[in-house]
């Protein structure tokens, strides 16, 4: 991988609310480079939209940039004018969202969409921004596009929808990509190609790529780095290797634990018991401590830090079980059988 194009260092965000302050991201650090996607995967509510659209200032009028740097280009983006933003939200840094028919305009013909976003960033007759739009189309395959760019985005099915959506975030060539569950509403033949898809392009443009997700299948198909948060923390970061194959903290367990395995037929998938806290009332300690069977005293009293994994540069786990004093743990053997789905899409990939 190349050199650092990303820095989020401890970011804290909040929301105003008629019942209080939320706490919704609680000091997340990570480093992206050039050419590398990072997945960041957790249950819903755990903050991963949140921070990523912090990077791109898209969050709603009542949000609060409590502490951290977002550095990009040697700019911290939190202070940059809005002004600023505007060069670069879509044209350095852009987003894929999870429903394409609430991005699109359904007045609009995709091609002319895609082309008016090249027009606010490029300096070119529509002419040229068409033509550019077209050449796009083809890019992420989509069929006949000297014909298809006039329709409608109701004219197109929900994989093609994506694809235009690609088109249309690639249209300025950015730096970096986020893709907010881009395959959630897909069936998993479309959403294999659109994950193919974005990983040739990532290579083409040798861009780097932010996945949301939570579903660790979709990591396993695409991420070099991934990064686990639970209740607006990232509790566990490494690469993909060693999150499915050595994971630490027990709340990457149970995600693990959770996903389907070759083997699985009518058995009860397993759920982790319990629901993630209020984050109108940040729990003291550890915040997966209800609902960790492994939790010890000292989580419901201080919220652990950054443990190193063994000698791994890249592998860190927020759990008090890699505490020098900590009693041995060893993980739950369901994991074993989960790691199948890894190693199969890791070999196809080779």
């Amino acid at each position: 991988m190349g050199e650092t194009i990303l820095s989020v260092k401890d970011l804290h965000i909040s929301f105003r609310t008629l019942d209080g302050k939320v706490s919704a991201v609680r000091g997340v650090t990570f480093d992206l480079k050039r050419g590398e996607t990072l997945a960041l995967v957790g249950e819903s509510g755990s903050g991963k939209s949140v921070s990523m659209k912090a990077i791109n200032r898209v969050l709603p009028g009542n949000t609060l940039y409590d502490q951290g740097e977002i550095i990009y280009e040697g700019q911290n983006l939190l202070k940059l004018s809005e002004s600023a933003m505007e060069k670069i939200r879509g044209r350095k840094i852009a987003m894929i969202f999870q429903d394409p028919m609430t991005s699109l305009n359904p007045t609009m013909s995709v091609g002319k969409q895609i082309a008016e976003s090249i027009l606010i960033h490029e300096d070119m007759s529509r002419e040229e921004a068409l033509e550019q739009a077209v050449e796009l189309m083809r890019l992420v395959g989509i069929r006949n596009p000297q014909e298809s760019w006039k329709n409608y985005p109701h004219q197109f099915s929900g994989g093609m929808r994506q694809r235009v959506m690609i088109a249309l975030s690639l249209a300025c060539k950015p730096d970096i990509l986020i893709a907010d569950e881009p395959t959630t509403a897909l069936d998993v033949t479309i959403q294999s190609q659109i994950l193919d898809l974005i990983d040739d392009l990532k290579k083409q443009l040798n861009m780097s790529v932010i996945f949301i997700t939570h579903d660790l299948g979709v990591v396993a198909h695409v991420a070099d780095k991934v990064a686990v948060m639970y209740a607006g923390r990232i509790v566990e970061i490494g690469t993909a290797e060693e999150i499915f194959y050595n994971p630490q903290h027990p709340y990457t367990w149970g995600l693990i634990c959770s996903m389907p395995s070759l083997d699985t037929k009518d058995a009860a998938l397993y759920s982790i018991p319990g629901s993630p806290p209020n984050l109108l009332h940040v729990p003291q300690g550890d915040a997966f401590a209800p609902r960790n069977a492994y939790a010890l005293e000292i989580d419901y009293e201080q919220q652990p830090p950054f443990f190193r994994v063994g000698n791994s540069a890249t592998h860190y786990a927020a759990t008090w079980l890699l505490a020098p004093e900590a009693p041995k743990v060893v993980p739950p053997a369901e994991i074993l059988k989960r790691q199948d789905v890894f190693k199969h899409t890791y070999l196809l990939q080779i």
